[in-house]
């Protein structure tokens, strides 16, 4: 397979502006280009760049361990794009996100399909959360909350909430405040909460995944850009 094998070094993209990561999994037609409007750098991770062939994007970068790559489109995408990083530890998604620098990711096409996917890409979220990301799905979006985050939503916009390791936080602005709660993945959750007003939240730490219509992406991207703590790096 063509492209440069490396491990974890240097990043491979660097960009001042949002980046749009487009995976394998499922996808709508128009998710890349309503991406593309709030993040106009792309980069596919192994076998996204077939969406983003499909779509008549050439991305910047292939990230991956190429296995999902088939050699035709391969032959389509410049060399020097293409880069194959190819330890078996880490999903393309991690290989993808960790090797990319900007302000912010937003990543369609790793939600749906394979649950056992989706379920790692959550997982990745986590593990990389001094990497702002916002994974776009089928109806919603979500994120790692960032220590501090005040979203000004509509009153009654859903907004869930669910751990991925033990993390307490507080609130302001929900149906249902979150203060003095200790979350876990097999205890307490905070799906199906409501907003009342302009949300706030404090986590205190990197566990908690933010889940709202996807009709609030170009807010919520706008919204974590002008965030300016995020978590440090592991």
């Amino acid at each position: 397979m063509r492209g440069a094998k490396r491990g974890d070094m240097a990043a491979i993209v660097h960009s001042m502006e949002p980046i749009t990561l487009v995976g394998a999994g499922s996808l709508r037609d128009s998710d890349i280009d309503d991406s593309l409007a709030l993040a106009p750098t792309l980069v596919a991770a192994d076998g996204g760049a077939a969406h983003c062939l499909a779509a008549d994007h050439m991305p910047e970068a292939v990230i991956g361990d190429l296995d999902s790559l088939d050699m035709v489109q391969a032959a389509s995408i410049p060399w020097e794009r293409v880069h194959e990083i190819t330890e078996q530890d880490s999903t393309d998604f991690d290989k993808a996100l960790r090797n990319i620098e900007t302000p912010l990711v937003v990543a369609v096409g790793f939600t749906g399909a394979r649950m056992d996917h989706e379920l790692a890409a959550y997982n990745v979220l986590v593990q990389r959360a001094d990497r702002r990301c916002v994974l776009v799905g089928e109806t919603d979006v979500l994120c790692v909350v960032p220590p501090k985050l005040m979203l000004d939503v509509p009153a009654g916009t859903r907004v869930s909430l669910f751990p991925m390791r033990d993390v307490t936080g507080s609130s302001m602005g929900l149906k249902w405040a979150i203060d003095d709660i200790a979350f876990a993945p097999s205890g307490a959750i905070g799906t199906s909460n409501a907003a009342t007003g302009v949300v706030t939240l404090e986590m205190d730490g990197p566990g908690m995944l933010l889940i709202v219509p996807k009709a609030i992406l170009p807010l919520l991207v706008k919204t974590l850009l002008a965030t300016p703590e995020g978590w440090p790096a592991p």
